[in-house]
């Protein structure tokens, strides 16, 4: 396309066809295996990076890749762009009324007992030291155990299970033990990761008639969720009895539960809701960057090899090249591909894109790791340099803190992530742990063989992440 057709372009040439009623269903059908890729693809051709996917019924989806909307959303019109009752009528079974759904007023309830929590340096330091002792007695002697054994792991198992250890322990002080080099079935784990699966689908069920028919009658995937959700809401329960028995003797436990206990609140619904919506916020967003970004390191030993040498020389444990290479995999894989809002009220973005009432908003992260406006021609490349910089004070490398919302991987606004600081720091303890002894080699069928990327909320390896794990000597 010559430069002047592509100044006059107005909308993208993969536009998906709208029909009366329907909207794009023929598209959407065709495209519902790799929606992520599909609906990246037309916002990487758009010239304004948004475009509005029209579904059955009317119903518009707006998605955006352009800062300048992102911002619009996130924080400009904060107040217009809520989570609104479509996404509490559909979620609410998994996430309660915890932070996850809440706007408003209740929101900002939540979201002050959470800081009040996240800047306790004394749960900080449990924090460190549940993930310590998790990766140290936990995550090492498993991979140490297959490495001495040859055996292939599926990398993308073992740190969901170590996410699941982890966060439970955090949140409550249950810990199910379940990274072993046994690996035992997760009856807990699975019922979690199994209620996310089946709750993703409502969100993304076409008619929505369909689930709740579905759960009325209780059969099928609703059947499946109903048995899930008794299972994680037992173990909720159960963590409010034990834990309101202990701190009425002992009020020194330092996890999440604990300290909302400690600190007056005695509503049981309230501190499920809390603990629940707590424990998905890690359950899966550090493990899913993690399986992302050692398949990245496996593929690009330039990069592993200076990320050892950091390992070898940096005593004080910053890890400036380690913490670039994490946002550099974040950057091409996000943990979270797209966040949706509901728009409250009609509105214009900055773009000029009109938003009707009711309609989905949601900002592209996968999109926006992969467009070339914001990371230059050569953004299929893994270069952990694009998050250094030189300080020009004392000639130290140091990371760059890019545009939040040219990079939302932590979310942006009033709704940034509170845990960003800990999950990196979290992320750069296993990598370092890791990487220092064993070297992960991946294990797929044939060459330039790539793992499909698929999404329950949280991005993950269709298939698993089979690897061998190899002593380093």
């Amino acid at each position: 396309m010559s430069t002047s057709n592509l100044l006059t372009k107005q909308k993208s040439d993969k536009l998906p066809p709208t029909y009366p009623l329907i909207g794009s269903l023929p598209s959407i059908l065709a495209n519902q295996d790799r929606v992520i890729q599909w609906t990246s693809d037309i916002l990487l051709d758009s010239p304004s990076s948004t475009f509005v996917l029209h579904r059955p019924f009317g119903e518009q989806s707006v998605l955006t890749s352009n800062p300048a909307n992102v911002k619009h959303i996130l924080e400009t019109s904060f107040s217009v762009y809520q989570k609104g009752d479509t996404f509490r009528n559909t979620l609410s079974d998994l996430f309660g009324q915890g932070t996850f759904l809440a706007d408003g007023e209740e929101w900002k309830s939540q979201r002050q007992v959470l800081s009040r929590e996240f800047d306790n340096q004394e749960f900080v330091k449990f924090y460190e030291t549940v993930v310590s002792s998790k990766i140290i007695n936990g995550l090492i002697p498993v991979l140490s155990y297959a490495s001495a054994n040859k055996l292939e792991l599926d990398f993308q198992d073992v740190l969901e299970r170590f996410g699941m250890d982890s966060i439970c322990k955090v949140a409550c002080g249950y810990d199910e033990n379940s990274l072993v080099p046994s690996l035992p079935p997760s009856v807990l784990g699975q019922a979690f990761h199994d209620a996310l699966r089946i709750s993703n689908k409502r969100f993304n069920e076409l008619v929505p008639l369909i689930w709740k028919t579905k759960r009325f009658l209780n059969i099928g995937s609703e059947k499946e969720l109903r048995s899930k959700l008794d299972i994680i809401q037992n173990f909720l329960k159960e963590s409010i009895e034990k834990k309101k028995d202990e701190v009425g003797k002992n009020n020194n436990s330092q996890d999440f539960l604990s300290l909302l206990l400690i600190s007056g609140i005695s509503d049981e619904d309230f501190l499920g809701d809390m603990v629940m919506n707590f424990i998905l916020a890690g359950l899966e967003s550090v493990s899913a960057a993690l399986t992302w970004y050692f398949w990245l390191i496996s593929k690009n030993p330039e990069s592993e090899a200076k990320i050892l040498d950091e390992l070898n020389k940096d005593s004080s444990n910053m890890l400036t090249y380690t913490h670039a290479s994490i946002y550099e995999s974040l950057r091409i894989y996000p943990s979270v591909p797209v966040n949706s809002r509901t728009a409250v009220q009609d509105d214009v973005m900055p773009d000029g894109t009109r938003v009707k009432k009711g309609s989905r908003v949601s900002y592209h992260n996968y999109a926006m790791g992969r467009s070339e406006k914001l990371w230059g021609s050569d953004w299929a490349e893994f270069k952990p340099e694009r998050f250094l910089k030189r300080d020009e004070s004392d000639g130290t490398m140091v990371v760059v803190r890019r545009d939040e919302f040219e990079f939302p991987e932590f979310h942006a606004g009033p709704r940034t992530c509170m845990g960003r600081e800990m999950a990196t720091w979290q992320m750069k303890r296993v990598v370092a742990a890791v990487l220092r002894r064993f070297k992960v080699v991946a294990v797929m069928d044939q060459p330039g063989f790539e793992p499909k990327f698929i999404s329950y909320f949280n991005s993950k390896m269709e298939g698993g992440f089979p690897v061998r794990i190899v002593e380093r000597v």
